[in-house]
């Protein structure tokens, strides 16, 4: 690959050349659509959660819902967390969090009823289907709501779908908006064992639905790093599967264990989440030797200093050019420089796309130059906020 030698710069550093500044954007159809899909999922949500009240009632409902907020914020956080080198938009996180609150809950709550009703009836036993409900159905049907949403979200942003850790992101948020509503539905119901069930679902198990929802994920994040353009068609059902087969035995395992229950759960089910946790570490290692790998390149080729990619490849040093900068220039500052690292952020994985045969070469050296007028862009707001007056 030469690109980055065929437009190295030719203005001293700093510099915004006048006839790359890129033009004012302005509303698109695809942005009005997406817009709507947000609204149209937002009004599922709102009917998920309006459902789960007339269950509970409102009075049990609002307890649950508070209850249930300290779950998702702590999922909320983990994902935050493992996104931090290139966050995503937060309008796509926004229409995965509802998608998972709202579409994946209703389709999950009307199949899972059916499911019970028609077993009880076929077998005159209602324990027969709960078992069913629990066992069968709910697994299939809930893992494949939510991956659907996952699996929109890969097709919208697939050009910026850069791997496992961007799965793992997306079927982070679908799975904390489905768990959020579930909570709500479980702590309504707990009535005097709410306490017990609060502890078990809100502070023993708060990512067990992430856990199960991320084999969804990580199978669309290879796809994306497959040259193969339709590996997703064989990977994501993969992912199903090991989501379904997952989240059947963790319900198997309630139902199963009784009061072993916290017995199995510390011997399988802890040291399976401390092994996510791990593979997480390792992703976020990986994507910084992918940032450094790949920018060291464009400083070859005089776009970036030594001392930018040691920065833009550390966490630790992001944060502290984010507070050098807020220091010397104030909030506008600091922004600048977040930018000026996203920016340099997503160049680095495009280059890595391009790299590994994943991406269009004529697409990439569009990208790319967009993305490098950013860069430079960015480092000249820094350098103007951060200028002594």
């Amino acid at each position: 690959m030469s690109s980055t030698e065929t437009i190295r710069p030719d203005v001293p550093p700093g510099a915004v050349p006048a006839g790359w500044v890129p033009p004012r954007r302005t509303t698109t159809v695809r942005d009005v659509l997406a817009m709507l899909a947000v609204a149209l999922i937002a009004v599922a949500a709102l009917g998920a959660l309006a459902m789960v009240l007339v269950q509970v009632g409102v009075g049990a409902g609002v307890v649950g819902t508070v209850l249930a907020v300290v779950p998702l914020t702590v999922v909320l956080l983990g994902i935050r967390w493992l996104d931090r080198w290139e966050p995503e938009p937060r309008g796509a996180l926004l229409f995965g969090l509802l998608w998972g609150a709202g579409v994946a809950v209703l389709v999950s709550i009307v199949v899972n009823d059916l499911t019970l009703y028609t077993v009880a009836q076929a077998t005159g036993s209602l324990d027969a289907g709960l078992v069913a409900s629990a066992v069968v159905s709910a697994p299939v049907v809930e893992e494949l709501a939510k991956g659907a949403g996952v699996l929109v979200l890969f097709l919208a942003r697939r050009r910026y779908f850069d791997g496992v850790v961007d799965g793992l992101v997306y079927a982070g948020v679908v799975a904390a908006g489905f768990a959020f509503i579930e909570n709500i539905l479980y702590f309504g119901r707990a009535g005097d064992a709410l306490a017990e069930t609060f502890v078990l679902r809100g502070l023993a198990t708060p990512f067990a639905h992430l856990l199960f929802t991320a084999c969804t994920g990580a199978a669309l994040g290879l796809a994306a790093r497959s040259r193969g353009r339709h590996a997703a068609w064989w990977l994501f059902p993969l992912g199903l599967v090991g989501a379904t087969v997952g989240h059947a035995l963790w319900n198997a395992t309630s139902l199963v264990a009784g009061g072993a229950y916290l017995l199995v759960f510390a011997a399988v089910q802890v040291p399976l989440f401390a092994g996510v946790v791990g593979l997480t570490f390792w992703l976020r290692r990986q994507e910084s030797v992918v940032i450094a790998r790949r920018l060291a390149e464009y400083a070859a080729a005089g776009w970036f200093a030594p001392h930018e990619v040691e920065m833009l490849a550390s966490l630790q040093r992001r944060r502290t050019a984010v507070a050098w900068a807020t220091r010397a220039g104030g909030p506008a500052a600091g922004e600048a420089m977040r930018r000026f690292q996203r920016d340099a952020t997503t160049l680095a994985f495009r280059r890595q796309q391009a790299a590994t045969g994943r991406a269009d070469l004529r697409a990439h050296a569009e990208s790319e130059r967009d993305l490098l007028v950013a860069v430079t862009a960015d480092r000249h707001r820094v350098l103007a906020a951060a200028a002594p007056r």
